[in-house]
C-alpha cells in the first residue's frame, strides 16, 4: 500500500456487507475489524469486555437508542467520574479505537457508525451496503435457521437497532446516502464486483497504484 487508508463499511442485515469487507481485506491485505473493537475498547480502556457486550445487549432489546441523541465529541470520560462505564464512554472508547487504528495502519471496519467517526480524515473511504428486501431475506435464511416471519421480525430489529444506534451517536439518517462515499447494490453486483467497485473507487479518490 502506497499509503494507509481505511475503509468503513455500513451494511443492511442480508446485504452480505460483512462478507464484502472480509473479502476486501483478504484481496489488498490488510486487517478486519467488527467484533475485535469491543475487546480492543475493552483494553484501551480497562473496563471488562462484557460489560461492552451486556451494554450493547440492553440497549438492543431496551430500544434505548431512540429514547434520545447523543452525538459523539470526540471526548472520553475519566475513570473518577460515575459516567466512566455509561454507554456514551463506551462508545466513546470505540471511537477512540477506530480512530487509532485509521492513524497507524491500513484497515477495513464493518459497522459502529466508523464513517462518522472519521468523517474529517482524509484516508477513509465510507461504503454502504444494501439491497432490495427480497435479497436480503434469501441471503438472512442461509445464516439464520429461523421460520420466514420469524426472520422478517428478526432483520426487521436488526436494522432498527443499527438505524438507531447510529442516529443516537450521529444525529444523522443511517440510510441516507450522503453520509457515504459510496453506496451499493450487492444484488445487482454480487459480493465479488463489490470489491471490485470498492477498490476502482479507492483508486480514483487516493491514487491508481494504491493498492501496489
Amino acid at each position: 500500500m502506497k499509503r494507509n487508508i481505511t475503509i468503513t463499511i455500513a451494511r443492511q442485515y442480508g446485504s452480505g456487507g460483512r462478507t464484502v469487507g472480509e473479502m476486501l481485506a483478504n484481496d489488498i491485505g490488510v486487517h478486519y475489524y467488527n467484533n475485535e473493537l469491543i475487546k480492543l475498547a475493552s483494553e484501551e480502556s480497562g473496563i471488562s469486555e462484557s460489560l461492552f457486550l451486556e451494554t450493547d445487549e440492553k440497549c438492543r432489546n431496551t430500544g434505548f437508542f431512540k429514547k434520545s441523541i447523543d452525538v459523539y465529541q470526540g471526548g472520553l470520560i475519566g475513570p473518577d467520574s460515575k459516567d466512566f462505564t455509561s454507554e456514551a464512554n463506551l462508545f466513546n472508547y470505540q471511537a477512540k479505537v477506530i480512530k487509532k487504528l485509521a492513524e497507524t495502519s491500513s484497515c477495513v471496519i464493518v459497522g459502529r457508525a466508523a464513517d462518522f467517526v472519521l468523517k474529517d480524515y482524509n484516508n477513509v473511504l465510507s461504503v454502504f451496503v444494501h439491497a432490495p428486501h427480497d435479497f436480503l431475506v434469501e441471503q438472512a435464511a442461509k445464516v439464520k435457521s429461523l421460520p420466514h416471519d420469524e426472520l422478517i421480525k428478526f432483520m426487521a430489529k436488526e436494522d432498527k437497532y443499527r438505524a438507531e444506534y447510529y442516529e443516537h451517536h450521529t444525529g444523522q439518517k443511517w440510510t441516507d446516502a450522503m453520509n457515504y462515499d459510496l453506496c451499493l447494490d450487492s444484488s445487482k453486483l454480487g459480493f465479488e464486483k463489490c470489491v471490485e467497485a470498492i477498490k476502482a473507487h479507492a483508486r480514483v479518490r487516493f491514487g491508481e497504484d494504491i493498492f501496489d
